[in-house]
């Protein structure tokens, strides 16, 4: 996993891609506690953070995050 932080709020997460369409993020508790796009949810069902995804494609398109493999992350 490769960490990525969100330009918009500064909280870090930990990011795998195993395909272009297929993005895992993990977040922690103290992130998830502290996205703008989460807490302004209303607590109604969210499917991520906008600003955060647009951070995650930027980091894949730099080379920073990289496509994985699910075998190769079973080593």
């Amino acid at each position: 996993m490769d960490s990525v932080t969100c330009q918009t709020c500064g909280i870090r997460v930990q990011v795998v891609k195993f395909s272009p369409a297929h993005t895992s993020v993990q977040w922690s508790a103290a992130a998830a506690g502290h996205c703008i796009e989460l807490a302004d949810n209303g607590g109604g069902p969210v499917r991520g953070c906008t600003a955060l995804r647009a951070c995650i494609e930027n980091a894949v398109t730099a080379g920073a995050v990289g496509l994985s493999t699910r075998d190769r992350d079973l080593l």
